[in-house]
């Protein structure tokens, strides 16, 4: 029976001039999936990275490799080819000879080599540039010329970098669409770091967010999207508005001075809780039919909805409507049962989900435009 799991990491510890930068962390990487190790920077995601390709020795836990440990063997003895930030391709070759360069080093006989090549080449969408010169490549099309030549070893695992990074916003949701298309193509495994949680959502099979040195959650983009572990979580994948609360009991959750009806069990009687209510969750109504009422303090006009800020007791709430508001106005809130996530407490807790500080980022905005101006 196949190894589900080709790559896994136990009990993985990693400090650095004495600080801690991976603590304790166990994943289990599956054949042939789409993984993203999502984070701020400084989170641990690419020492992670580092380890699997063998470029950064563990001090504590054990790295496997379709259940063959695999600590201290060298990075050119694994399986795996990484693509870092900056393509690292050979400024002195032409785009043939940078996609052949991993072969040649291998011997492969030229009639061999050449299909592959060709084979690769096509696969990323550059047949007929094959003499062309690295610095006459677009940021894509260098792009493209890595993958190539990082698959064209047939690696089992592909490691990347924050590939898309020096991209601009189009090429790189472009990139997103063809990344996802050559691994489903392949059918290998993708292991990619990002801090951009548009990138992790759109393209992975399985999300691991990261923070502190410490795996945070695991899950499909749409669970950790939906139900997330602690504020950190919620706050980092998207927009959220993150309230302090207490489960009254199953199904019943206090808030904002209010009780509502919830999906939520499993909770102690009068337990302190987190909630979570997604900005497109909530409802704008007139006031005699809203569950909340609050006062409308700043609109940002984003194309598709506008973003409204909302202040209910002091506590800012946002919320993504296509009806337009003005400031000042009074408005009430209305929030269905299932757009209430109840979380435990954490010790993030208390330091997200009030966007306090972004209408004031917005406010000193306008100050310093009407000193311009």
């Amino acid at each position: 029976m196949k190894n589900e799991n080709i790559v896994s990491l136990k009990n993985i510890s990693v400090a650095f001039d004495g600080e801690t930068v991976l603590d304790d962390i166990s994943i289990d990487i599956h054949n042939g999936e789409f993984i993203t190790l999502l984070g701020p920077s400084g989170c641990g995601k690419t020492t992670t990275l580092r380890i699997i390709a063998g470029f950064v020795e563990p001090q504590n836990g054990d790295v496997f490799f379709d259940d063959n440990k695999i600590n201290g063997v060298p990075a050119h003895k694994r399986q795996v080819n990484t693509i870092f930030q900056r393509y690292a391709l050979f400024p002195h070759l032409n785009v043939y000879e940078n996609v052949a360069f991993g072969l040649r080093i291998k011997k492969t006989p030229e009639a061999e080599l050449d299909a592959k090549v060709k084979d690769m080449l096509r696969l990323v969408n550059l047949t007929g540039l094959e003499k062309r010169k690295i610095d006459t490549l677009s940021g894509g099309q260098q792009q493209r010329v890595a993958i190539a030549r990082a698959i064209a070893n047939n690696p089992k695992v592909l490691l990347l970098d924050e590939p898309l990074a020096a991209l601009d916003l189009k090429l790189r949701k472009d990139m997103q669409t063809e990344l996802k298309k050559i691994q489903q193509q392949l059918g290998i495994t993708f292991i990619f770091v990002t801090h951009d949680q548009e990138e992790a959502l759109s393209m992975s099979d399985r999300v691991v967010v990261m923070d502190n040195g410490k795996i945070q959650q695991i899950g499909t983009p749409k669970d950790i999207y939906n139900e997330p572990k602690n504020a950190f979580v919620a706050d980092f994948i998207g927009e959220s508005n993150i309230l302090d609360g207490v489960m009254l009991c199953d199904r019943l959750a206090e808030f904002s001075g209010k009780k509502f009806e919830c999906l939520d069990g499993g909770f102690e009687k009068n337990e302190p809780v987190d909630v979570v209510v997604r900005p497109e969750d909530v409802d704008i109504v007139p006031l005699e039919k809203g569950m909340l009422e609050g006062v409308v303090t700043s609109i940002t006009f984003l194309g598709v909805h506008y973003e409204i800020i909302v202040d209910i007791g002091g506590f800012k709430w946002m919320i993504q409507t296509t009806d337009e508001q003005f400031v000042g106005d009074r408005v009430g809130l209305y929030i269905e049962p299932d757009a209430i996530h109840i979380m435990k407490k954490s010790e993030y807790s208390g330091k997200y989900g009030d966007y306090s500080s972004y209408s004031e980022e917005i406010d000193h905005l306008s100050d310093v435009e009407e000193e311009e101006n």
